[in-house]
C-alpha cells in the first residue's frame, strides 16, 4: 500500500466509522487503570469480574470483553505508578504522532487479537502485552527519544526496546500455549502497523544493493583502451602498449597496422 493508499484508508475509516478517532481514549484506559487497581486493593475479588474469561462471556458477561484491560497487571503502588505515567506518557505521544484515529485502531486491533486467543487456545490474557506493543510501536517511530529510566539515567528508547524485547522473546519459550498465542495475538497490531513497511524496506535495501554490486561490476570492467583487432585492454594486460590511428580506431602494439 502506498502513503496515498494508506491515506485514503484513513480518511475512509474516519469518515465511516468517526467514534474511532475520539481523541484520549487511550488516556482514559490510564485512568480506569488507576481507578481499577484502587478498588481491587481494597477489594481483590473484584478483578474476578472483570477478567477476560472466555467461559463466562459465553454465560452473559460480555462487559469482559473490554474491561480486562483495565486490571492492572501489579499490585505495588510503587510499581503502578511508574507503569501508568510511562502509559500516559505513551498514549501521548502516539497520539501526537499518528493522531486519535490510528492509535484507537491500533489498540482496537491488539484487543481483538488478544480476545480471539483467549478463546480459541483458552487462558485469561491480560493487557500487558497490549501495553507492550504500545511501547514497541513508539520505539519504531522515535527510536532516538531518551528517556529517563526511573528518573535516574538518560536512556535512549530503542534501546530499552530491544532488552525488554529480549526478555519477553525468552518468556515466550517457556510459556504455555495459550499464553504464547496471547502474546503473539497481542502483538498483532504491531506487525500489521509495522510488518508490512518492513519488508519493503528490507526489498529496497536489498534491490539497491544488487544495483550498487551492478555498477561496481560495470565500473571495474569498463576500460580506456581496447585492441580492435585482439580485444585485449589496459585492464586485462596492463603492460600493453596502446595506439590511436589517424581513423580513430586503437590498438595494441602488437596488431598496430603497418603504415
Amino acid at each position: 500500500m502506498t502513503s496515498s493508499d494508506d491515506g485514503k484508508f484513513w480518511n475512509f475509516l474516519g469518515r465511516w466509522l468517526p467514534w474511532l478517532g475520539t481523541p484520549g481514549l487511550l488516556k482514559a484506559v490510564v485512568l480506569l487503570n488507576a481507578l481499577t487497581f484502587l478498588l481491587i486493593t481494597a477489594a481483590p475479588d473484584y478483578a474476578n469480574v472483570l477478567s477476560l474469561d472466555p467461559v463466562k462471556i459465553m454465560q452473559g458477561e460480555v462487559w469482559r470483553l473490554v474491561t480486562y484491560i483495565f486490571v492492572p497487571e501489579t499490585r505495588s503502588m510503587f510499581w503502578i505508578f511508574f507503569a501508568l505515567l510511562f502509559l500516559w506518557f505513551l498514549s501521548t505521544m502516539l497520539e501526537d504522532i499518528w493522531g486519535p484515529l490510528r492509535l484507537n485502531v491500533f489498540y482496537l486491533v491488539g484487543m481483538i487479537g488478544c480476545t480471539a486467543a483467549a478463546f480459541f487456545f483458552g487462558g485469561g490474557p491480560s493487557n500487558t502485552f497490549l501495553n507492550l506493543s504500545l511501547f514497541f510501536a513508539f520505539a519504531t517511530l522515535a527510536p532516538d527519544y531518551e528517556v529517563f529510566l526511573f528518573f535516574i539515567a538518560r536512556v535512549k528508547i530503542k534501546y530499552i526496546a530491544w532488552v525488554m524485547a529480549g526478555i519477553f522473546g525468552l518468556q515466550f519459550l517457556v510459556l504455555p500455549l495459550s499464553a504464547k498465542m496471547a502474546m503473539a495475538a497481542s502483538l498483532a497490531s504491531y506487525l500489521l502497523f509495522f510488518g508490512p513497511a518492513f519488508i519493503r524496506n528490507r526489498w529496497s535495501a536489498q534491490r539497491d544493493a544488487q544495483r550498487l554490486q551492478r555498477f561496481k561490476t560495470a565500473t571495474s570492467e569498463s576500460t580506456l583502451h581496447r585492441c580492435m583487432t585482439c580485444g585485449r585492454t589496459e585492464v586485462s594486460h596492463p603492460d600493453l602498449d596502446f595506439r590511436v590511428t589517424a581513423s580513430g580506431e586503437e590498438f595494441c602494439a602488437e596488431h598496430l597496422p603497418q603504415r
